[in-house]
């Protein structure tokens, strides 16, 4: 755990219900990791408790298959026009993202067990109160970010699974002996008539579930990047406190101005540390996400154009703004705390130089060239060692999918 400045006998501490601090940092997280089983399992969990989350997982990933091999035996043997075979491949594109964005979720859960533990040990472990104010508002923020993203998230849910085809109403073929709903996720004849009741009602509702859960997939993996960061950057704020008491103090650092260093030296270490966990932890998460975001951004602009050129529904528009609405911020959710964390770690090495490190006894002040020297260095959040998460790469994700969205108007036209 990190280190705790309080080691004093003249220690200055306010007591207070960590435990409802903690709930700002891990509670949406529970909420939206628990529904699809991929909340860390405690060391106490019972077997019963195993086997649950063992089920959550295969419903979860039988609801996916469900959605994904009709539709795609669909678009391969049934679809010969090339706008409707790129008007599902958008969709198909979604499901197999999710599908390793799940898959990772499920992989990594021992370091996602070992993050939440490490943000609980720091809430234990913040006892002053301008470090609790520091952690409390950067934990309101993730949580903002995380709210914002499960607006976008499950607007899409709605927007594509009920309002749309709620708009169109039934379809009537043979003269009005048969009637049923168009589903989002056409299903190929081959396999099944999906046009008769009650299988069609079935399919129906089985697509808006596992639309959620896909949904749910993508809204969690960003929530759980928002957290991480943004605990990342309070720690780091709160280190900056720090620093700047290194020469004088605070009324519950140690007296000692060796033992100050030394503690300041361990948290900083330990931040790096976390950070290097958080990206263990968004690998194939983040990779996943910028690559997948930036085909979608590409699909759902050009469903948005060529619906709108050909006099398309209302309904049809909007729900395809809101999709590339909820990509976009989805995305920029992912390249803004990592922006966030960089400018964070740089700012140690800039705080640390202009505070009074000339009044320290000694040679002492050596000691903080190594910590402006691993401070300027490369500590950024990544998607799987490949791309920086960084407002940059946000702006090339957008100029690179207005360039495929380009060359696929080209192609079509």
């Amino acid at each position: 755990m990190y280190g705790n400045p309080t080691q004093n006998s003249n220690v200055v501490a306010t007591v207070y219900d960590y435990e409802k601090d903690m709930r700002l940092s891990r509670q949406l997280n529970r909420w939206m990791l628990k529904p699809i089983g991929v909340w860390p399992k405690s060391v106490g969990i019972s077997w019963a408790e195993k086997y649950v989350y063992v089920l959550i997982n295969i419903i979860c990933t039988s609801l996916i298959g469900f959605l994904f091999i009709p539709c795609a035996t669909f678009v391969a043997l049934e679809l010969e026009d090339t706008y409707s075979i790129l008007k599902f491949s958008g969709p198909l594109n979604f499901c197999l993202t999710s599908v390793i964005k799940y898959s990772s979720l499920i992989f990594r859960e021992d370091s996602i067990y070992r993050g939440i533990e490490q943000i609980e040990d720091d809430w234990t472990n913040t006892q002053h109160y301008d470090d609790q104010i520091i952690m409390i508002r950067n934990a309101k923020f993730g949580r903002r970010l995380v709210a914002i993203c499960v607006f976008f998230m499950y607007g899409g849910v709605v927007f594509y699974y009920l309002a749309l085809p709620f708009s169109h109403g039934k379809i009537t073929e043979n003269g009005g002996n048969l009637t049923y709903w168009s589903l989002p996720f056409p299903v190929a004849r081959v396999l099944i008539d999906a046009r008769h009741s009650p299988i069609n009602e079935i399919f129906f509702w089985l697509q808006c579930l596992t639309g959620f859960v896909l949904h749910s997939i993508t809204a969690s993996a960003c929530s759980l990047a928002a957290v991480f960061a943004m605990h990342i950057y309070g720690r780091l704020e709160v280190l900056i406190q720090w620093i700047e008491h290194l020469v004088d103090g605070r009324e519950d650092f140690c007296a000692s101005v060796e033992e100050r260093l030394a503690m300041i030296v361990q948290q900083h270490v330990q931040i790096l540390n976390f950070i290097s966990l958080t990206n263990k932890v968004l690998r194939e998460v983040s990779l996943v996400e910028v690559v997948g975001c930036t085909l979608s951004m590409c699909f759902l602009g050009y469903y948005t154009i060529t619906e709108w050129q050909n006099k398309a529904s209302a309904s049809k528009i909007v729900t395809y703004i809101i999709l590339f609405l909820s990509r976009t911020f989805n995305i920029f959710i992912f390249c803004y705390i990592g922006e966030l964390v960089a400018e964070q770690c740089k700012k140690i090495a800039e705080v640390t130089y202009m505070i009074d490190w000339h009044r320290l006894p000694g040679r002492k002040s050596l000691a903080l060239i190594l910590m402006i020297a691993v401070s300027n260095s490369s500590i950024k959040l990544t998607a799987g060692n490949l791309f920086e998460l960084s407002l940059s790469t946000f702006g090339n994700v957008v100029k690179t999918s207005v360039a495929y969205l380009n060359m696929l108007r080209t192609l079509t036209s």
